[in-house]
């Protein structure tokens, strides 16, 4: 056995940049037609220019179930979904007191709301197949705390951990499985590239030294994880969170 998805639809958020990106990529090189959905159009020309032909892209909002409807109805039903989106939408840590009802909706939107959309969408076609794979990439944030604070960012990735956990115990009677990277802190995009200078030498190297392999993770790290879960490997797995982050 070995991890080839020849013949089989991937559907992949996020994946304007960085580990979206790197995820969307890889399943098409192994011969998944994917389809690359991000809100940004020209992350996705980034994506599509350095990936083989089986990679589509198309400009989907994850919070708009009708952007998601549409997507999905044009591609067609999807054998593996892996939610990428998320993010801090530009934020940064501050006193709870002072974070406004729409800086906290808009994380729980893309990073949340927008896992359970994207399933909603796809869950009717992988039932009438009776199998799937969706993936979820969560974060270190859910389990334990955000590095740069965000009260919305810790909440919406515990959501999307515990979310993962429900609808794998649903779906799984349909074989379909649910489970969730949770990534430790990478370097995969303008976001990280900028928290990762805030914390100074000394900061980056704390970070460092709180990892037992020191070394930050890499795109591929992630992705790995991502393909082992997607494929007849983890045929048994459901339900899940796997920490891809060097041993804390």
């Amino acid at each position: 056995m070995r991890i080839d998805f020849e013949g089989q639809r991937a559907l992949v958020t996020g994946a304007g940049h960085g580990i979206g990106r790197g995820i969307a990529q890889a399943l098409s090189r192994i011969g998944a037609r994917t389809l690359a959905v991000d809100v940004n159009a020209d992350g996705l020309g980034e994506t599509a220019a350095g990936a083989e032909g089986l990679l589509q892209t198309a400009v989907v909002d994850v919070t708009d179930a009708e952007s998601i409807s549409r997507a999905v109805a044009a591609f067609g039903p999807a054998d593996i979904l892996v939610h990428s989106a998320g993010g801090v939408c530009g934020q940064v840590g501050k006193p709870a007191e002072t974070v406004t009802a729409a800086e906290w909706q808009a994380i729980l939107s893309v990073n949340l709301t927008g896992a359970f959309l994207m399933a909603q969408a796809v869950v009717p076609g992988m039932k009438a197949a009776g199998r799937g794979r969706i993936v979820t990439i969560s974060s270190g944030a859910g389990l334990g705390i955000s590095l740069t604070g965000i009260q919305a960012y810790a909440a919406a990735k515990a959501g999307e951990i515990g979310l993962t956990r429900q609808l794998a115990h649903e779906l799984g009677p349909f074989g379909i499985t649910v489970n969730s990277v949770a990534p430790g802190f990478v370097r995969s995009n303008p976001t990280t590239e900028r928290q990762w200078e805030s914390y100074g030498p000394e900061g980056q190297q704390r970070l460092l030294d709180a990892v037992s392999m020191r070394r930050l993770g890499t795109v591929d790290d992630i992705v790995h994880a991502v393909l082992f879960l997607a494929s007849d490997f983890a045929g048994w797995i459901n339900g899940q969170t796997l920490s891809v982050d060097g041993g804390k």
